[in-house]
């Protein structure tokens, strides 16, 4: 019983196991195929050969992740295929047994099934207590007969099962290879096209460090003013409480609460848009194409679909609405002392001072002008200390 617990055990592990994969492989497509599409955008507009390098390394490495995954299914499938072989293997003896010792009883059964001989049987006893134990007897043979019988039925309807759930998983296994095959080959098309560009790239190396750099300093100006805003929002929310911290919010017991339930879903909150690719992650990273530059970034900066709406990653108060150098907009919501920052946003849906809750709209994300990607600049705060959303949100 204790090993039969253990294996459903196991095959709940299996599935659950099964299930995170499937739903990581579909996202990493979804991913691949917007990619693709950014691509196809920035082509047709004749943008510049940085940002379609750019999105190309973005989609060879989540083509590696997605062929990594697979990888992964195929493996576990292995493993199922094999546990499913040897309990087969198992059952077929274990039946084999079944059917011999149910022929020997049958047989022995037939020999003595005449009425004369169950009544000889009973009437030959020396005392009635003999008789009413060989009648018991008789009724328990009877009944075990029956129960053979059925166990029969049972392990063959198993066999059955595993045999079919076996022809699925051998289906299943040859499906993810040969989709493999070809991402693999996709893959290798887009490293040629890359080394292509990126030769190009190599060739005016200097105008498009000049390029990142600029972008670098844009990005900048808005963490800065970020930084600012958050500074004296602290600042103007002590006044009320009595305290001149510009570091630190001071808190009231509802904004207290509010932030602790804020800290208790680190990991598992939502992403503030419904699909979307990270194009450029938190902190100091190399430029994945021009070595010999760096990016900084105090937030993730997310591509997404075109028309797409930020949302509140956790409920809270909408504490500034900014009008952004370029004509985009801003939308900071508070959480107790934790901020989230939603910028480069088209539209605003909300007002300075709203409550929002979780998953509430608070804007249509606009198109980037300079690559024509819909991005959004997402940014999390505690006090004045930046986090890496990375950390936070769900899967990112």
């Amino acid at each position: 019983m204790a090993g039969l617990f253990f294996i459903s055990l196991n095959s709940f592990a299996q599935q659950d196991k099964r299930e995170e994969l499937e739903e990581r492989r579909q996202q990493l497509q979804q991913e691949i195929q917007r990619i693709n599409n950014m691509r196809t955008t920035n082509l047709k507009k004749e943008k510049s050969i940085l940002t379609q390098v750019e999105d190309l390394d973005q989609q060879i490495r989540t083509t590696e992740n997605l062929i990594r995954v697979t990888n992964q299914q195929a493996n576990l499938l292995t493993r199922e295929i094999t546990t499913n072989q040897n309990k087969i293997g198992e059952l077929r003896k274990e039946l084999e047994q079944l059917k011999e010792d149910y022929s020997k009883m049958i047989n022995k059964s037939y020999k003595s099934k005449s009425q004369q001989s169950r009544i000889m049987f009973l009437l030959s006893s020396e005392n009635f207590l003999q008789a009413y134990k060989r009648l018991q007897y008789m009724k328990q043979y009877a009944n075990y007969r029956h129960q053979q019988g059925e166990e029969i039925k049972t392990r063959t309807l198993e066999l059955q099962q595993l045999n079919n759930s076996l022809a699925e998983q051998k289906k299943a296994k040859d499906r993810l290879i040969s989709e493999n095959r070809k991402t693999r080959a996709e893959l290798e098309k887009n490293r040629k096209a890359q080394a292509g560009l990126i030769a190009e790239v190599r060739k005016k190396e200097g105008q498009f460090v000049a390029q990142i750099k600029q972008k670098q300093r844009e990005v900048d100006e808005i963490d800065r003013e970020i930084e600012r805003i958050i500074a004296e929002a602290i600042a103007a929310s002590n006044k009320a409480e009595g305290s001149t911290s510009r570091t630190v919010f001071k808190l009231t017991p509802e904004a207290a609460a509010l932030a602790a339930d804020f800290e208790k879903n680190k990991g598992k909150l939502p992403w503030p848009v419904r699909t979307g690719t990270v194009v450029l992650r938190f902190g100091t990273q190399p430029h994945p194409i021009v070595k010999t530059a760096t990016m900084n970034s105090n937030g993730v900066r997310i591509a997404t679909d075109p028309g797409s709406k930020a949302r509140a990653v956790f409920g809270g108060t909408v504490s500034e609405i900014i009008a952004v150098k370029g004509s985009s907009l801003m939308v900071m919501v508070r959480h107790g002392d934790y901020i989230t920052i939603y910028n480069h946003l088209a539209s605003v849906d909300v007002r300075k001072g709203q409550e929002v809750a979780l998953g509430q709209e608070l804007g249509t994300v606009a198109i980037n002008k300079t690559d024509g990607r819909t991005t959004l600049y997402f940014v999390m705060y505690k006090n004045n200390q930046k986090l890496n959303p990375e950390h936070w949100i769900y899967q990112m």
